[in-house]
């Protein structure tokens, strides 16, 4: 946990350690695996999931508003080549004023 937070922290220094544990929760297996505990924002496939998944059916934000603010963090994030999902997620949440939600 420890880690992702400190990740969290780099792109947001006011980051909620308890909204970042949420995050953990329910990507939960999926952080078992290295490939799938990152996100590679040249695939679009994965954004699609990130989409779909993340911001459509947890944060309940329809493909038009998600897809600016997915591409937002992957610009955000453009400078570190292995992008934390947890990070990635409380980015798209922050930037659609969703983390409250969490």
């Amino acid at each position: 946990m420890a880690d992702y937070f400190a990740d969290v922290k780099k792109y947001d220094s006011g980051a909620d350690a308890d909204v970042v544990a949420k995050i953990v929760k329910h990507l939960g297996i999926a952080l078992r695996n290295r490939d799938s505990s990152l996100v590679s924002c040249s695939d679009p496939k994965e954004l699609a999931r990130v989409r779909d998944s993340w911001a459509g059916k947890k944060l309940g934000v329809d493909a038009g508003k998600a897809d600016p603010v997915i591409e937002r963090v992957c610009k955000e994030m453009s400078g570190d080549n292995t992008k934390s999902r947890v990070t990635f997620y409380y980015l798209v949440a922050k930037h659609l004023g969703l983390l409250g939600s969490l």
